[in-house]
């Protein structure tokens, strides 16, 4: 084939010199400080020979840049008549797509890079040179793809040769009846069988990764404002975003932007999804803190745009918590998007369109896009794909497709919509109809009835080093998870007992969004540059800090109302307990006097006969570190390979031998410190205090690894084809075994506060307080410590790590030996409030009838302060009647949602006995309590 005329004719040599830019002011061109920007002053003059014509403007520089016109963002590319006068801003990002980094994309941001601006130009745009490319690039790519079994692909193939022989460059007249001969062919129908594919523009923005979080800020709206104008010229184009957050960001730093925004929305065009604050994490986040994505971010949406959203939508993250779809179904959501289980390293997930079945038996609609990315680009190539690779072939017959780029930002163009528009019903193509996520679902739901079930979670086989990379985060995370907790637990019983106290909502809420910005999919997991981890761990530290402050407020208000005038000055100590059952443990408390040690004011203490040395086999040694080679494939921060379990080396090299550091009584403990690698210690407390049925390690180590993964196992006298690991509002089972190649691909789970082995009658329990990575293969228990990535982060993990986990053996099952209140009561320790010449009667809030039954949040309603909201799970996997009894003066009772809107028919009787719950396994409850005043 002839070569095609260029995109944009430069005309003649006498129009490119009356082509100029007057003037370029460089107000700051320190174009190398990593995420800065600079800014340019444009003046710019059309000349009055290019009247009529459709003349762009042309900035190519390798940083991200945005167009400004009157104190707005723009996209500029029909600059007006000729004649005219325009002054532009442009501000331009020292960093790429995809951040700064040298050589690799996920290498750390390379200080020395330099950023370039390469052109700034005035053109004459050829649109009918433009539309002709189009024209045969479809064609073309239906000739190759197609395939010689096809006859279309002859078809098209011979009409694009006709077109180049008719066509001559250097007469446009010649175009039109060129495309003409392309028009008959995009003109011939499909049939009433054919595949629908809906796409819908979309633009994947990572909150952060490899940018800060004040990068995604001016992300959002470059790539938000391309939006918006494209939709003005082409009122077709619909575009889904999520994630609440990335909203408020564009509402506060560019309300003129977020304005049109809204008037889009309105239009269903810019449609909002996902109905989360940010597209977090599916495993790590606890069931709470995922109850209040959708929380925090429904409301957002039901604020900002009058509606909540109706598919959950999580194309990027690093496997789903199968809790997942009892939450969705709780917050006004029962479809769910996504499809990152195409990077599956080992099996091929079976289904694109499908039912997924959490563990309580809950089903949502799901569907994975068939051509296995969100940022397609309108592409013969990709439709093909999707049709061919669609794994539910006869039981559906549409499907999605995202188009845009994105991750870095960018969102659709106009060649994308120009493409599918040829596409949109040509013989030999499967149909493509610009379209909505609401408009898709609805179909499929009419077509649902054959459609297979998936049950439990739906496991990424890659990216597992997320479960242990960037320690620090995680533990931040664990630990601020539990302050809110306890803030809201305590600043609810102030509130309630009548005193003058003010629930803090909003700082609340302040700190939870704060929080649950860090869950996003590229923080929580560590797979992240540096500047974003220091981002993360500033807000932990003010989450601490505030959430410190509103602990102390609350607690004093509680003090003024539960503590009673003693005679005399006796010294005494209040004890709260923020969990729902009593508890007896060792605390200690320092003062003037030195630490003193003593027993709290209440009961928990499960019968325990095993010990240590009973569940450790002959010849075996427990609470056994092991030092592992750590060098994936190519995502460094993100995966851990199989292969490395072949490297294990145990650590037996003692820095200091073990000695008794506390003799008995209320609490004995043992310490050592080892050598792991060349440079890095680790020091370790083992206690053991009276009625604890398990035993704790309180571990520092200063780790300068690299490319290593500690570890510490557990061989125990146990035997079971499974393993069990809680996970949000419940638990599951995995196996020990490697049967399959699903078996094998779980070489490295994931878990929250415990995991245990059990046989009949007896059984082992590994608890932590602030690790996630964890195995079962065998009889040996591992947790995964600290790995040593170097990229996104060449410092990642570098530092001083504070953790401790514990051994717990047991008789009988693990529920019936109390591990799941036990592995609560290590996260969350007892307060211990110096109480001078005050006494206090023994006092409960709240108390549940079953130990099936956890109460795992009390907060104030959201637009109800005279409300309360308690939220409770069934842990064990039964079905059980649980009596919830308070002490709070409640006038009224019922179940609602967790948007916390009543329940129809959820009115709750209060009696004698409390309120009455019925729970199926793994059921989560919530109950909104009306009290007096």
């Amino acid at each position: 084939l002839r070569a095609a005329p260029p995109h944009c004719h430069r005309r003649t040599a006498l129009e490119r010199v009356e082509k100029f830019l007057s003037e370029i002011y460089f107000t700051d061109c320190n174009l190398r400080g990593r995420w800065a920007t600079c800014w340019f002053k444009v003046e710019l003059s059309i000349p009055q020979a290019w009247a009529g014509r459709e003349v762009h403007f042309v900035w190519e520089s390798d940083g991200e840049g945005m167009v400004w016109r009157d104190g707005q963002p723009v996209q500029v590319r029909r600059c007006g008549s000729g004649g005219r006068h325009l002054t532009l801003y442009v501000e331009l990002a020292c960093n790429g797509l995809f951040g700064a980094g040298k050589g690799s994309m996920i290498a750390p941001p390379d200080p020395d890079r330099r950023f370039t601006l390469s052109k700034a130009e005035l053109v004459i745009f050829n649109r009918d040179v433009y539309e002709l490319l189009v024209d045969l690039e479809i064609l073309l790519d239906m000739a190759q793809l197609l395939g010689e079994e096809n006859q279309r692909s002859f078809q098209a193939l011979y009409t694009a040769n006709q077109m180049v022989n008719m066509c001559d460059v250097t007469d446009p007249s010649t175009f039109p009846a060129a495309r003409d001969l392309a028009a008959a062919i995009f003109s011939q129908r499909n049939g009433e069988s054919q595949h629908t594919i809906h796409a819908v523009g979309h633009c994947h923005i990572d909150s952060a990764w490899l940018w800060p979080y004040e990068e995604t800020i001016r992300k959002c709206a470059r790539s938000w404002v391309t939006v918006v104008r494209l939709m003005e010229r082409n009122p077709e184009l619909t575009f889904a975003c999520s994630q609440a957050q990335q909203f408020e960001w564009v509402r506060t730093w560019y309300p003129g932007l977020y304005t049109q925004i809204q008037e889009f929305v309105a239009k269903e065009q810019f449609i909002p999804v996902g109905g989360t604050w940010v597209e977090m994490d599916g495993n790590l986040p606890s069931g709470e803190s995922m109850v209040r994505q959708f929380l925090q971010g429904q409301l957002f949406f039901q604020e900002q745009f009058g509606r909540i959203c109706s598919e959950f939508w999580l194309p990027d993250t690093f496997g789903y918590s199968a809790q997942l779809p009892q939450l969705m179904r709780g917050c006004g959501i029962r479809r769910f998007l996504t499809q990152k289980l195409s990077w599956n390293l080992v099996n091929t997930f079976p289904h694109h369109t499908f039912f997924w079945e959490g563990i309580d038996g809950s089903r949502v609609l799901t569907h994975f896009p068939p051509g296995d990315s969100y940022g397609m680009h309108g592409r013969v190539e990709e439709m093909l794909k999707t049709v061919k690779n669609n794994k539910d072939k006869g039981r559906v017959n549409h499907s999605a497709l995202l188009f845009g780029f994105g991750d870095g930002g960018g969102g659709p163009t106009q060649k994308m919509l120009d493409r599918m528009k040829r596409m949109s019903d040509t013989d030999g193509l499967p149909r493509v109809q610009i379209s909505t996520p609401d408009r898709l679902f609805s179909v499929l739901e009419k077509e649902s009835s054959q459609l297979c079930t998936w049950v439990g979670e739906l496991f990424l086989e890659l990216h597992n080093g997320t479960y242990t990379t960037q320690a620090q985060i995680k533990k931040g995370n664990r630990e601020c998870e539990r302050i809110l907790h306890d803030v809201e637990v305590l600043s609810t019983l102030a509130m309630a007992r009548g005193g003058m106290f003010q629930y803090p909502a909003s700082q609340l809420q302040q700190l939870w969004r704060l929080l649950l910005l860090n869950q996003f999919h590229d923080v929580l997991p560590g797979s992240c540059i540096q500047l974003v981890v220091e981002d993360a761990l500033q807000y932990y530290t003010e989450i601490r800090r505030v959430g410190a402050r509103l602990q102390e407020e609350a607690v004093q208000s509680l003090c003024r109302e539960l503590l009673q005038p003693k005679a005399g000055s006796t010294k005494s100590t209040l004890v709260l307990n923020t969990l729902p059952w009593e508890r007896t443990e060792v605390i200690s408390r320092t003062g003037p006097a030195g630490t003193e040690t003593l027993e709290s004011v209440s009961v928990l203490s499960p019968q325990e006969d095993g010990s240590i040395r009973e569940s450790v086999p002959d010849g075996c040694y427990a609470n056994q570190f092991a030092l592992f080679d750590d060098v994936p494939l190519y995502w460094d921060a993100w995966d851990v390979m199989d292969y490395h379990l072949e490297t294990r080396k145990p650590v037996t090299m003692l820095l200091k031998p073990l000695e008794i550091t506390l003799a008995g009584g209320l609490r004995g403990s043992v310490s050592f410190s080892l050598q792991i690698g060349k440079s890095s210690t680790l020091t370790q407390e083992i206690i053991l205090d009276a009625t604890c049925p398990y035993l704790r390690f309180l571990t520092q180590v200063e780790w300068k690894e690299a490319h290593k993964f500690l570890k510490v196992e557990f061989p125990v006298q146990v035997r079971s084809t499974n393993a069990t690991y809680e996970i949000q509002f419940g638990h599951l089972q995995r196996p020990t075994h490697w049967n399959t190649s699903w078996d094998w691909a779980r070489f490295e789970v994931w878990a929250h506060k415990w995991l245990d082995l059990s046989e009949h009658g007896f059984g082992v329990a590994l608890l932590n307080d602030c690790k996630y990575g964890a195995s079962a293969h065998g009889n040996i228990l591992s947790l995964s410590l600290l790995r040593a990535p170097k990229s996104p982060d060449a410092t990642a993990d570098i530092a001083h790590h504070q953790f401790t986990y514990a051994v717990m053996p047991h008789l009988g099952s693990f529920q019936d030996a109390g591990v799941i209140q036990c592995a609560y009561n290590m996260n969350f320790p007892l307060h211990a409030v110096p109480a001078s010449s005050a006494q206090c009667p023994a006092w409960s809030a709240f108390s549940v009838s079953s130990p099936a039954v956890v109460l795992e949040t009390v907060k104030q309603a959201e637009d109800r302060p005279e409300a309360v909201v308690v939220r409770l799970y069934e842990a064990h996997g039964s079905t059980v009647v649980a009596w919830l009894q308070t002490s709070l003066p409640v006038k009224e009772a019922m179940l609602c949602d967790l948007l916390e809107r009543p329940a129809a028919q959820g009115r709750l009787p209060l009696e004698q006995r409390g309120m009455r719950l019925s729970f199926t396994p793994f059921r989560v409850l919530t109950v909104l309590l009306v009290l007096r005043r």
